[in-house]
């Protein structure tokens, strides 16, 4: 297998130790030559750090969903027994202030107009079986772990909910938009949120479209840990040198709660069939609300972008 930095940004802290070890790790090169997703391998504790660079809007474009999956089979097909070894699995964003807003709102609308159910539900059914090979840890013997340093709304939420564990810095936001323009969370908030909270919490949540702190999100036992601003990828270096010795029972752990609330496929793009069905029933008043949340959306980019 090839390797090399690509286009990799070293993580704060021991980068020289960190760039070295991507540099000596037989990790497959093409998870450095994704365009839209920064990797790093710490072979000290055999961890992947990833993070979410988008190229526009910090959501999961088409383009980016491509590069998720890209990214799932690399890791898949070369990580493992008997091939690079693999505890750990990170995602953040370098999108200063945003994890991730979530659904492509630009793209739905244009499939909403022109009634193109398949599109949308092609569209969820690629998000919802990343979500599942996700929450099932690639069928490795690996923890997950959500890194948030800014908000996460719709989708982005909903993908942080398929992770073991989930460490945001205090200044983080959580929500579910959706229900402000007449649609719903379609690609897996129901089936997570009803396991974690039960019924009726996910159903408050849903429907609130109320954007709620990290501790709100540590209270309801969705958020693991609160850090302050700008410790976040410390923390997580601490949580995984801290779980070294408990690797094993933690991942035992994952996968007995797995057996006792299973995550199938077919349910999570069920739900996205009938979240299909209810976009498309959208009105013109609903979908300029959902036209003024992508502008918001794109300012927020180009503000980025300039930083």
């Amino acid at each position: 297998m090839d390797s090399g930095a690509g286009n990799a940004i070293p993580l704060t802290g021991d980068e020289d130790a960190l760039a070295e070890s991507v540099l000596n790790s037989a990790v497959p090169g093409g998870l450095f030559e994704l365009d839209e997703l920064d990797v790093l391998y710490d072979d000290s504790f055999a961890a992947l750090w990833t993070f979410m660079r988008p190229s526009g809007r910090p959501s999961f474009t088409p383009a980016m969903l491509a590069d998720f999956e890209r990214w799932q089979d690399l890791i898949a097909d070369c990580f493992g027994s008997k091939k690079v070894p693999l505890r750990y699995l990170v995602l953040g964003s370098r999108s200063h202030d945003v994890f991730c807003f979530g659904g492509d709102l630009e793209l739905f609308q244009q499939l909403i107009r022109s009634k193109d159910r398949k599109g949308l539900v092609e569209y969820g059914h690629r998000c919802c079986a990343i979500l599942e090979r996700n929450v099932k840890s690639l069928d490795l013997p690996m923890l997950t772990i959500g890194l948030v340093q800014g908000a996460a709304l719709g989708g982005g939420f909903e993908a942080l909910l398929s992770f073991d564990h989930i460490i945001a810095e205090r200044h983080a936001t959580f929500g579910l938009p959706e229900i402000m323009f007449g649609l719903f969370p379609g690609m897996g908030a129901h089936a997570f949120l009803s396991r974690k909270l039960g019924t009726a919490m996910a159903d408050r949540i849903v429907v609130s479209n109320r954007t709620y702190t990290a501790e709100e999100m540590f209270e309801l036992g969705i958020v693991h840990q609160v850090v302050e601003p700008g410790e976040g990828e410390s923390a997580v270096r601490e949580f995984i040198k801290k779980s070294e010795r408990r690797h094993a029972g933690l991942v035992g752990a994952r996968k007995a709660t797995d057996r006792v609330w299973p995550i199938e496929l077919k349910e999570l793009t069920d739900i996205t069939e009938i979240w299909a069905d209810a976009a498309l029933q959208l009105s013109e008043t609903d979908l300029k609300v959902m036209s003024r949340l992508v502008s918001a959306q794109a300012r927020i980019a180009d503000r980025l972008a300039a930083a």
